[in-house]
């Protein structure tokens, strides 16, 4: 089930520019029993990331109107929304008075083993690395190329992740996920002033901590301190929290997988 600028529908202009240039952001949250959770959060989200791209998003209260309709009609799933710049001629030149289009579309909940949650996931290093831009650190945008490369380095059913290393070898983020570690009972997590988005569910869990008195730090993480970590995890809004199994145990069940190393690869 789709809707695009409130209209039900799978077509989207070939002029619009999110599909033209990845001009847009988008969120996704997860629908239980009808109802879209942290709807508000991802609604702030949404206007900040466009805020920050320079695109109108007088559209909110329909994007909270529709989101709604879409969780109550399909009950129990995933709701994306994208907001993009809408249509524009050829060339990147933004149109003067941009009208911005938003697309909601309702999925099937993915469904992933129960013991992830559980007992753990093992997490591959990958060797696609994020470049570094500033300028779009931290937002959702439409250009996901480095994670679609990413997640094209394995098909191993057993690695639930990959995680992703900036181009200094900095750890920075999950495929599609964000990255926590614990040490020494204070819980830190990769600063995303350089590159990475900066997902829902790492803001809820830095809050959550910050109540429960637990000190949240975001700084710069090699690949070796987070191998050396007391507890690594890894959020998004549909998984929720996974713990990553600890280093060192045989086979692929060791935790972090590495891949072999060559040009631009190992684990840094």
């Amino acid at each position: 089930m789709m809707l695009v600028n409130g209209r039900e529908g799978l077509s989207v202009p070939v002029a619009d520019r999110g599909f033209q240039y990845g001009d847009g952001c988008f969120t996704t949250l997860e629908v239980r029993d009808g109802a879209p959770l942290f709807l508000a959060r991802h609604q702030a989200r949404l206007s900040r990331d466009c805020a920050r791209l320079q695109i109108p998003y007088d559209c909110a209260d329909q994007v909270v109107s529709e989101a709604r309709s879409l969780a109550e009609a399909g009950r129990d799933g995933v709701l994306k929304i994208i907001v993009t710049r809408g249509a524009g001629g050829r060339g990147y030149r933004c149109p003067d008075v941009p009208q911005a289009s938003r697309i909601l579309g309702f999925y099937p909940r993915p469904v992933y083993p129960s013991e992830w949650a559980a007992s753990g996931v093992v997490v591959r290093v990958c060797r696609m690395r994020l470049g570094n831009n500033p300028a779009l650190a931290g937002i959702k945008h439409m250009n996901r190329l480095e994670q679609v490369l990413a997640r094209s380095e394995w098909s191993d059913a057993e690695i639930a992740e990959g995680l992703l290393l900036d181009a200094q070898g900095w750890v920075t983020e999950g495929v599609m996920s964000n990255v926590f570690m614990v040490r020494d009972g204070r819980l830190e997590t990769p600063r995303l002033n350089r590159c990475g988005v900066a997902g829902v569910m790492r803001e809820l869990v830095a809050e959550l901590a910050g109540r429960m008195g637990i000190a949240v730090r975001e700084g710069r993480c090699r690949l070796s301190r987070l191998r050396e970590a007391d507890e690594v995890f890894v959020t998004n809004s549909l998984i929720g929290i996974w713990p990553v199994r600890r280093p060192g145990r045989q086979g692929v069940a060791g935790g972090f997988a590495d891949p072999p190393l060559g040009r631009g690869g190992g684990a840094g």
